[in-house]
This record gives structure tokens, sequence and C-alpha cells, in this order.
């Protein structure tokens, strides 16, 4: 069959023409892809999903020299890919799944097309004023809830009279303020909107976390443990959702990883911030631990303030009283909102500032296709939390002084961002987080058998190697998070599912904070027995599972989908009640 005559799109905005041809496959013939609604094969929009590199989140498969896609691109094609909205059912699906008081509805254009060249400039503008400052936000509760192990190599605990059991039962509160306010945050960020909750967020937890400079005791330490961490809940899933509003989940894990990597560079730097800060002890007559907790709270603070101004309500919203030009332009609005809507027609489902109802919350909590999800949240994070809640106070007790123990924390995050790098990047180029998610369990079994086989006693350096390389584990978390937010499936599941997975591994926290007891110090070899049993049961049967699951799902959908004829597609578009995940069109990722 060949293909129709071309189309001339004319951009308002610039002086050029693209040429799109008509496809010339049927529009009611579905794909398939994972994640997404089926769309129609359109050959002449599908440029066999390349890839432009160049933006500040695909630098890491530069970094690689992984290409996806081939290696030559005409920058100049059309980037514009297949989705619902080309199909003869577009008009069924905007009915469907467009609001009209959806904030991006101005930009939203079925018609509108653009070039690679154009993609990646409007990206690379996304990455520097948008996903930048998010990643900068992070790092403020990364240095606020992190410096608690900076502060227990200068005497913390003894200057305080904390026991071992009183540090283990912070971090227990702490991951309980986590998970308690995880699902009421992203409630409230529904309702005021991520652009004011999560500034007033970091304000509020910089506030508590430099009146640590006041500990008295344990009561006070322990009160501070818990109201940082109920204020810090539900900042990921915020940040994470709020990012998803600018990227499509093909460019979203890779922003992802580089927003965890970003929580490993304020680790190294805040470990030399401490070094100095640390020894400020006796200025005023006051440990350094404390001016520790003041200054980098006050810091912290200044970065939430920025935030109100820093942070856009949406892509078409940047514009403001103090920034009256806004971020993009317009024609930059209608790719990043095109290229989103395209990608997952859900997210126009609900407007930035409206609430879940109670209703729609259950309704969330009782999609059982993610809970395979929230089990992996649950369990892949164990192992890891143990070593690394200890290793300031191992390192400590093998003889190692004030300043060594913070700069021997470094070697591991260094190897961390690497590995963060390096994973992301293969489960980009194979398409696959079942699978690959395994590889964090992997790194980590040979390194706990090694903990329990070596004899006592184990030389200070050599438990300081050992510890980096397991320390050192390639983190999957955030392909999890986007592997949870893609199957999601609509925006009200989305804002639930982010919250109850991150509410699982806050649980994982808590659990990993308790399994090293002082009875069993200084090897821990029953509690080292026992993590290498979560993870064989993480490898062999956990993410293995979730792959079949979501498999046998895909092949369900799919039959009772390519059963039906044209007109009974319209017709169930036109008088379905399923939404989201439910829906016969959709595909899980794998």
């Amino acid at each position: 069959m060949s293909p129709s005559p071309a189309h001339s799109i004319e951009s308002k905005d610039e002086e050029k023409s693209i040429d799109l041809t008509e496809p010339d496959t049927p529009s009611d013939t579905p794909g398939t892809p994972s994640g997404k609604y089926a769309a129609p094969a359109l050959t002449a929009i599908d440029t066999s999903m390349q890839r432009p590199e160049g933006a500040l989140g695909d630098a890491v498969l530069r970094v690689l020299r992984i290409r996806m896609g081939p290696a030559k691109l005409d920058l100049d094609a059309v980037a514009t890919q297949p989705s619902v909205w080309d199909s003869e059912h577009a008009e069924e699906y905007k009915k469907l799944l467009v609001r009209s008081d959806w904030e991006n509805i101005e930009a939203f254009d079925p018609e509108f097309r653009w070039t690679w060249r154009e993609e990646k400039a409007t990206r690379r503008v996304v990455d520097w004023k948008i996903f930048l400052w998010v990643c900068v936000m992070f790092s403020a509760l990364n240095i606020d809830r992190g410096n608690l192990s900076n502060a227990l190599s200068d005497n913390f605990l003894n200057d305080l009279k904390l026991s071992q059991s009183d540090y283990n039962l912070g971090n227990t509160l702490a991951k309980l303020g986590f998970l308690a306010a995880e699902l009421p945050s992203q409630l409230i960020s529904k309702r005021l909107g991520p652009d004011r909750w999560i500034p007033l967020q970091i304000i509020i937890f910089s506030i508590v976390s430099g009146a640590q400079f006041w500990l008295t005791g344990r009561a006070s330490f322990l009160a501070t443990r818990f109201l940082i961490a109920l204020f810090q809940g539900g900042f990921i899933p915020d940040t994470i959702l709020y990012t998803s509003y600018f990227y499509s989940s093909r460019h979203l894990p890779i922003r992802l990883a580089w927003y965890w990597i970003s929580a490993d560079i304020v680790s190294i730097i805040k470990n030399f911030l401490a070094v100095g800060l640390l020894k400020m002890r006796g200025i005023g007559g006051h440990a350094g631990w404390r001016w520790l907790f003041l200054i980098e709270g006050l810091l912290t603070l200044a970065i939430g303030i920025a935030s109100f101004f820093l942070m856009p309500t949406a892509p078409a919203k940047t514009k403001t009283w103090f920034r009256p030009k806004g971020y993009f332009t317009d024609r930059q609005v209608k790719i990043i909102v095109n290229s989103v809507i395209r990608d997952d027609p859900g997210k126009a489902g609900m407007h930035n500032r409206q609430p879940l109802t109670v209703k729609m919350i259950f309704k969330c909590l009782g999609d059982y296709d993610m809970y395979p999800l929230y089990l992996i949240g649950l369990l892949f994070g164990i192992p890891g939390y143990p070593v690394g809640n200890y290793l300031t106070l191992s390192l400590k007790s093998l003889g190692f002084n004030v300043v060594q123990t913070n700069l021997l924390n470094i070697p591991t995050t260094v190897l961390s961002i690497i590995n963060l790098f390096a994973i992301t990047a293969v489960s980009e180029l194979v398409n696959n987080r079942s699978f690959i998610s395994m590889a964090e369990n992997l790194w980590m079994l040979p390194n706990f058998i090694a903990l329990v086989v070596l004899k006592d006693p184990i030389q200070p350096w050599s438990y300081f190697a050992l510890a980096t390389v397991l320390l050192a584990y390639p983190y999957v978390h955030a392909i999890q998070v986007a592997w949870t937010s893609t199957n999601s499936g609509s925006v009200q599941n989305r804002t639930v599912s982010a919250s109850m997975y991150n509410m699982m591994v806050q649980a994982s926290a808590m659990i990993g904070a308790n399994i090293y007891v002082e009875s069993d110090s200084p090897r821990y070899f029953k509690a080292n027995k026992g993590l290498i049993g979560v993870i064989v049961f993480n490898l062999v049967i956990l993410y293995p599972g979730t792959y079949f699951y979501y498999r046998w799902r895909n092949m369900e959908k799919a039959k009772k989908w390519d059963a039906l004829s044209a007109e009974q597609r319209k017709e169930y578009l036109d008088t379905t009640s399923d939404v989201g995940n439910k829906r016969l069109d959709f595909r899980f990722t794998l």
C-alpha cells in the first residue's frame, strides 16, 4: 500500500513546515506497548523509537556509549511517536481521558508534530530548568535525613547518653514517620499542588533539623527523628509525580537515576563538609555535631524558600509575575505536553490541584495488579539497611578516627553512582524491569556469604573493603519507582501507588533498622544468615513471579482486545467503566 500525500504542518512559533506522511497501516490495528494504551502502528511517524543524545538526563547512555536506536539520526525527521490519538477512536479517547479543566489543555493538540532536533533542545531546557532543581530539593532532604551518620562519628551517642537500642529506636521512629506520612502527603500535594506543598515540606523539616542543635537527651532525640521524617515522608513520590508531568515514561527512568545519583553526590559533599563542621567542637562551648545540624538546617531552609519561586505549576503554567516570559516558548510547551500525553493519555485525567475522593483512594488501594510491586518494595532493600546503618559505628569500633570514618564513607558512594548509571542504562537498553531489578540482590549475595564465612577477628581494612563493595550495589529503586508509575495507568492510581510503594520501602527500612541487635554483635552472624535467606527468596521467587504475572495479565488483555472488531472497540471506549490499568487496551511493563 503506498502512502497518501503528505500534509504540511506549520508552526506558529517558527516559520518552517514539517512533512508528515499519512500512515499506511489501518488505524484500528493495535500495537501492544508495555505500560501504555495499545496504539496503532504508524509507519510514517514511528521512526523506530530513535532517541537523540544530548539532554542532561540521557548523559548516562552517552557516557556508556549506548545508543537507543540507529547510530545515525536525522534530527529534522518527525519525532512524534504513535499513540491512541492517531487512531480512528481518537475522539472517544479524548472524551474519556481528557478533562476540560486540565491545566495543560490549551497546549494539547493531537495533530501537532515536531522534530527530533526540537525534542532534543526542549528536553535539555526541561532538564536544566525543572529537573535540576528537583535534584537540588532532593539534596536538601538527603542532607537533613543523612547527617545523623556524620554526627555519630563525633561522640554523639555518648554526649546525649544514648545506647545502641536508643539509636535503633530513633531509626525505627524515623521510618515510621516516613511511612505514616506517605499517603497523607500525596493527598495534600494533590489538593494544594506539588509546587506549593513540596517547598513547604522542605521549610518545615529544615527548621526541625536545625533545632537539633538544642538536643538534650533521649526524648528530644526521638522526637526530632520522628518529626523530621514525618515532614519528609511523601516528598519522594510527590517530586516523582511532579517530574512525570514533564517527562514521558521513556525518559523518566534515566532522570530518576540522576535523581538518586544526586543523593549520592550530596552524600560525598556532606561527608567532606562534616569533616570541617565537626571540627567546630568547642566553639561557643558546643559539640561539633550541634553546629553540623544547625548550619546544614539553615542551608536546606534556604533551598525550601527558593523552591516557592522556582517550581512552576505545570508545563503550560510557567509564567508568573516574577517570571513573565516563563521557562519555555509556546512551541516547547506543546512539545512537552503532547509528548507526555501521547505516551500516557491517563495523565490528562486529573488537574494539578484536584483532590482524591475517599472512593478513589479505596479503589486504588484495591488495585491487585500493583501488589507484586508493593511486595518487591517491602523485600528487595532489607539486606542493605543493617550494614549501611551501622557502617559508621562499625568503622569507629574498629579503631578509625572521626576524619577517617567520614572519609571512608565516600568510596562506596562513588561506586554506587557508577553502578546506578550502569544498571539504569542496561534496563533501558533491554527494555526490562523485572529481571534487571534482580541485580541489586545478586550483587549483595556473595558479600553476605563472605561476612558469614570469614573468621574472627576480622581485620579493620578487610571489613572496610567488604562493606564498601557490599554497599556499592547497583541501586534499582529508581527503576522500580518508574516501573510502579508506568504500571499504574492513571493519575489517581499513580498518586496512591507511589505512596504505597514508598510505604513498603519505609516498612522495609524499619525492619532493616532492627535486624542487627547488640546480642549478635559484633559480627551479626545470625542476622546475616537470615538476610541471605531473604535475598534467595527475592531472586528465586519474587522477581521471576512478578514478571510472569504481568506477562500473563498482558496475554489475557490482548486476547480479549484482539477479539473485538473495530465497531466493538469503539463501543467499548464509549461505554466502558474500566479505568487506568484495568482497561483492555492497557499493557503492563515487564
